[in-house]
């Protein structure tokens, strides 16, 4: 590890922590400067491949999650913190699946039921396109149903 101080290359790890998420923080001395400073190793996983409706396949996309979600929650009072936590929990269920492929639908279902808890009306939003509740009839059972609480 290359000191921030003195950039010399060598370094001597003198504590080592494990944090909540996984990672490993290690307390570190330069060997030629003595300064003092800490670093951090997490592990990178995998995001499987999304499999769409029509059978193709994409690269899981953070960013345009991102954009639908906030796109559901505009002129919500709902926080870009929350939206991130959101987009950060699917992410992170996805590749605690394991799996190499993954529907979309479950991406969709991951996210519908994070909306539901953090804003109803952004979840109404997002349900409109989502679950294609494409007449009044449809959007009023949902709406119904989510009065009652189901």
């Amino acid at each position: 590890m290359r000191c921030p101080y003195c950039q010399y290359g060598d370094s001597k790890v003198i504590d080592t922590t494990h944090d909540s998420h996984g990672g490993i923080r290690r307390r570190r001395e330069c060997q030629r400067c003595k300064q003092r400073f800490s670093s951090s190793e997490r592990p990178i996983l995998a995001t499987p491949l999304i499999v769409k409706q029509d059978g193709t396949r994409q690269e899981f996309d953070p960013d345009k999650l991102e954009h639908g979600i906030r796109i559901a929650c505009a002129k919500r009072p709902v926080s870009a913190d929350a939206i991130e936590r959101l987009v950060g929990g699917v992410e992170t269920e996805l590749q605690e699946m394991g799996k190499a492929e993954v529907s979309s639908r479950i991406v969709g279902d991951l996210v519908i039921n994070g909306l539901k808890e953090l804003d109803q009306i952004a979840y109404i939003r997002y349900a409109i396109v989502y679950l294609r509740l494409d007449d009044l009839h449809a959007l009023r059972r949902e709406i119904d149903r989510l009065l009652e609480g189901k």
